[in-house]
């Protein structure tokens, strides 16, 4: 496989996988009223990084909105998308590519949700594991749940491409 099919295999990966859990927060929100996070305090967070340096908040839905965080999030969540597909596949080999399996996806997008439990949710002023949002175990298990989910989407996405002839 040409680096070219890999690169573009990895992008559709997390692109595609990134989607699936956008597409499920959407129905949640729809029908079940349960929010999902706004990419716009990650933008935030990013931009305020990106100007003065700081990492971590104390809270930082009560810092200073600033220009394009909407956007800037949303591209900063597709980019870690991406970046966890390539990941998976200098863990796994190119060859997951051709014969991908579920389990070492479920795994893999079960344990990337220690990133945000030990880095975005303290950075944000949220705490380790969601410890100081209003129902900690619920938002550990919701973001669980979704990077399962997201582990699901890295095999949709790449039998997609599969059966395409992509």
């Amino acid at each position: 496989m040409n680096s070219f099919i890999v690169i573009f295999n990895l992008i559709f990966m997390g692109v595609g996988a990134t989607l699936l859990i956008d597409l499920w927060a959407f129905l949640l929100a729809k029908y079940f009223h349960i929010p999902s996070l706004n990419y716009a305090i990650i933008g935030r967070w990013l931009l305020i990084f990106i100007k003065t340096g700081q990492l971590k908040h104390q809270n930082i839905q009560g810092a200073p909105k600033q220009n394009l965080e909407t956007p800037v999030g949303w591209i900063l969540h597709y980019a870690i998308g991406i970046l966890f597909a390539v990941l998976f596949i200098l863990i796994m080999g190119v060859s997951w590519l051709q014969q991908p399996d579920l389990l070492s996806a479920i795994l893999f997008g079960l344990v990337t949700v220690l990133f945000p439990f030990l880095i975005m949710q303290p950075c944000l002023g949220m705490g380790f594991f969601a410890s100081k949002t209003a129902k900690p175990w619920q938002a550990c298990l919701k973001s669980s749940a979704v990077h399962t989910l997201f582990g699901v989407g890295l095999v949709m996405s790449i039998q997609l491409l599969n059966v395409l002839g992509a």
